[in-house]
């Protein structure tokens, strides 16, 4: 063993020696109110493995013991852990407001990038004048309904891109696909113009994205026991730093192309997201600055790219998985539109079982399975316990959605469950609540929504699908990324 590991681990022991300390200390004086019940500080330590690698499962478990709203406590950090439709009411309805800041993790304190982001501010009138902005100038329903020509062309290049693989017969990495087809529509949106052309391109993108949101995402000591900022035991801010340093390279350019071509005197307005924020910028410097075109941007791509593409890729996983459900999508788009039309977004309201497909998939796994972590403003009472000022709220989505007393048949891919349930994505069910809810809901919810949609039901409509090598659904790993060859369908 090294000496810098000794000593980081000789750092953790005393973290954690001192952090037992405090907690006995604090079990021995009596409080005048009642904290949610939990696992204990040694549980926690003992199932650190387990929580590194599947924290919303582990967590599930706990709160079958400890129940729905459930605390626990790691260095410095207070956690609260919300497991029933009933209590995410309670902080994404009920309490939003006092529930609406965040936690910061430290891989997004990078290069500030929580001082600029929209999904990390807090709640302020820089966050409200932002939100407003892309509410209104990016996912207002009539802004997309008028950006719909842009999705339809991107949708039919995944198309042609698939056929000619079909014809060689080579195998599809569907993920690498719809990350591809989802990080061009967003760099038109916003650039007006597409970012990746080539695989290699596409694997660069998806390198920096997925691994940016990976290091964001991952657990950090670091959140915990804040004296060990200056070593990064885990190397997250590091890692963090880097990748954003590379999206930052290729964002300056982009900004100096636009900023160089407003500056001739025939230069015609692309009212894209650039040109917007730009000219925001310009009437009031102290609103919009160069870094927060480029943070916003960031947002943008690692929430929305990783996010959406993930759960495409899972919901033809599920397809490819189950054909019963693949036979009847199919039906339904055959008999809605006909086979290898293109689908429309008006066809989407048509197609409820594609709907429910969705649905469903992101039901069994949503992307962000604690959604964002919230932040508790002062103490809050919930089903008389108290939640503390400072807590870190996580709404366990996954565990919701996997729940027996909930769902029937709850780990089983079924969409027809949706056709009897009047469920949408807008956060007001809070059994199925993806894209959050309250304040702090998705803004871009519309926009994935219709893309997803569109994606799927354009490559199960116009092609047959099958695993690689001919494997047979069950001798494929659910977790590994889908590889998959498609057979022009052909109207008969």
């Amino acid at each position: 063993m090294d000496s810098i590991t000794s000593i980081l681990l000789l750092l953790l022991l005393t973290c954690i020696v001192t952090q037992y300390l405090r907690s006995l200390h604090a079990r021995s004086k009596k409080s005048n109110y009642k904290l949610p019940p939990g696992p204990s500080f040694l549980t926690i330590i003992r199932n650190l493995p387990q929580l590194s690698k599947k924290p919303q499962l582990t967590l599930a478990n706990f709160a079958k013991l400890h129940g729905p709203i459930m605390r626990f406590k790691l260095g410095q950090v207070t956690t609260i852990v919300i497991s029933s439709p009933n209590m995410a009411k309670e902080v994404l309805q009920t309490h939003d407001l006092l529930f609406s800041n965040r936690t910061v993790p430290q891989g997004a304190t990078v290069h500030n990038h929580d001082h600029y982001s929209l999904a990390f501010l807090p709640i302020s009138p820089l966050w409200r004048d932002l939100r407003k902005i892309f509410n209104n100038q990016m996912f207002s329903n009539k802004v997309l309904d008028s950006s719909q020509d842009l999705r339809c062309k991107k949708v039919q290049e995944l198309i042609s891109d698939v056929h000619e693989s079909s014809l060689v017969g080579e195998t599809i990495d569907i993920g690498k696909a719809g990350f591809k087809t989802f990080i061009n529509l967003l760099s038109n949106t916003f650039f007006s113009k597409d970012s990746v052309h080539s695989a290699d391109e596409t694997e660069e993108y998806k390198d920096i994205v997925l691994n940016l949101a990976k290091a964001i995402g991952t657990p950090d000591l670091v959140d915990f026991f804040p004296m060990l900022k200056v070593v990064d035991p885990q190397g997250v801010r590091r890692r963090s730093s880097a990748y954003v340093v590379k999206l930052f390279i290729i964002l300056d350019r982009l900004i100096d192309e636009r900023l160089k071509l407003r500056e001739r005197k025939n230069y015609v307005m692309k009212n894209d997201m650039l040109d917007t924020l730009l000219n925001v910028f310009q009437e009031n410097s102290q609103k919009i600055d160069r870094d927060m075109i480029k943070h916003l941007f960031i947002d943008l791509v690692v929430a929305a790219t990783d996010t959406t593409s993930y759960a495409f890729e899972r919901a033809m996983n599920e397809l490819l998985h189950n054909p019963d459900a693949m036979s009847k999508a199919k039906k339904e788009l055959e008999q809605t539109i006909g086979i290898g039309n293109p689908i429309e977004e008006s066809h989407i309201p048509k197609l409820p079982y594609l709907q429910a497909i969705i649905k469903e998939t992101l039901r069994l796994h949503p992307p962000a399975p604690f959604l964002l972590p919230r932040k508790a403003k002062t103490n809050v009472e919930i089903s008389g316990l108290i939640i503390p000022e400072g807590a870190q709220i996580l709404i366990n989505e996954w565990a919701i959605g996997r729940n027996s007393s909930i769902w029937n048949d709850p780990n089983s891919f079924l969409p027809e469950r949706f056709l009897l349930l009047e469920i949408d994505f807008k956060g007001r069910n809070f059994q199925f609540t993806p894209f959050g809810g309250g304040r702090r809901m998705c803004p871009g919810m519309s926009l994935a929504t219709r893309m997803m949609h569109m994606m799927l039901g354009s490559l199960i409509n116009s092609f047959d699908w099958k695993f690689e090598n001919g494997m047979k659904p069950e001798d494929m790993d659910k977790d590994q990324p889908l590889r998959a060859m498609a057979e022009i369908r052909i109207n008969s």
